[in-house]
């Protein structure tokens, strides 16, 4: 019963295949291989958009890389408070950027409050030689909290971000388990609301470690290569990343784990905030629960070797439960077992 996060599960089958394949013969070097070349043309069908694809082995590579193509050294780049580059990154994205500066933002469920960057925006700091100067907003797919941005969400902040002259950029994580959840394309849920540069997730989604930055801006392409080489994410031996992803997006293997992930983590938190004394801190709406438990079922749960964390950010009582493409109907169901027995619904 392992629910500490989608990192601990290891990789899907058709990744697994995908890598295998890959492993015969020899391949060109440094992205110039057979695999980089299909994934470059499927995620361009399967975005509907001329795109550019650069594999990296990290998340945090990802959002460095792409957040460096879109500011200046002296440029900020506003984020929700709770968001995975402002707190869990150890200054990656301002070390890449060359010194831009995070500015963080509230918002409830880990969605940025577009009152609350128009707020900022109004300081007037643009032109000002005194102020770092607003170049991009980064919003993270599914939140920190297990929330999801719909295309209408996104495409209000777009719309604030082209007033005035701001990069939109997706930390997509957790891209497909918004995509499940929403029940939208992955066009509807990028750049046709207005997402200018993506991190796509691969590794909590069954993948080895395979992340993307997808550029829907073609004129990035020759910097956004120079910055990967210099991240030290440029591979020698890239086909293996590629293929990864290719395995991942390649058919329908990203919907089937996310499907399952979150199918998971709902029947999980429904069972879990039914019990007395405890309530979910936020709608189950990917693959996160995060819920308020009493703390016999919590003694009970960690008693019966059930791994989770506590979610200090939600208050003392407040635990994360991460569901991945690998967990399973058993475990859930013992977890549900064991917190009932600890704490029966009257």
């Amino acid at each position: 019963m392992d629910f500490r996060s989608d990192n601990v599960a290891g990789a899907c089958p058709a990744v697994v295949d995908a890598v295998l394949a890959a492993n015969s013969g020899t391949q060109s070097s440094y992205g110039a291989d057979d695999s980089s070349a299909r994934l470059q043309a499927r995620l361009a069908d399967w975005f509907e958009h001329d795109c550019v694809v650069l594999p990296v082995a990290t998340g945090t590579a990802a959002n460095s890389v792409a957040l460096a193509a879109v500011t200046p050294q002296w440029g900020a780049v506003f984020c929700h408070r709770d968001a995975h580059i402002h707190v869990d990154e150890c200054g990656a994205p301002e070390l890449l950027t060359g010194g831009a500066k995070l500015v963080a933002l509230e918002g409830p469920g880990g969605r940025i409050d577009p009152d609350a960057l128009r707020e900022v925006l109004a300081q007037g700091w643009a032109g000002i030689v005194h102020h770092v100067q607003p170049a991009a907003v980064s919003i993270t797919q599914a939140t920190e909290w297990g929330q999801v941005y719909r295309p209408d969400q996104i495409t209000a902040l777009s719309a604030i971000c082209r007033a005035h002259g701001l990069a939109l950029h997706m930390d997509g994580a957790r891209f497909a388990n918004a995509l499940v959840a929403t029940n939208a394309s992955p066009a509807e849920l990028t750049w046709k609301a207005g997402v200018d540069i993506l991190s796509l997730g691969g590794t909590k989604n069954g993948a080895f470690a395979a992340e993307a930055v997808v550029c829907f801006n073609p004129a990035l392409k020759g910097r956004l290569g120079f910055i990967r080489k210099r991240s030290s994410h440029l591979f020698s031996k890239m086909r293996f990343l590629s293929a990864q992803l290719e395995g991942l997006f390649g058919g329908t293997a990203w919907r089937d784990n996310a499907t399952h992930a979150n199918a998971m983590a709902a029947r999980l938190g429904a069972a879990l905030a039914s019990l007395p004394g405890c309530r979910l801190a936020q709608p189950v709406e990917a693959n996160e629960v995060f819920i308020h438990l009493t703390d016999d079922i919590v003694e009970a749960l960690k008693a019966a070797g059930a791994l989770f964390h506590s979610w200090s950010a939600g208050g003392p009582d407040c635990y994360r439960f991460v569901c991945a493409w690998s967990t399973s109907l058993t475990d859930v169901d013992a977890a549900m077992s064991v917190a009932g027995q600890a704490n029966p619904v009257k």
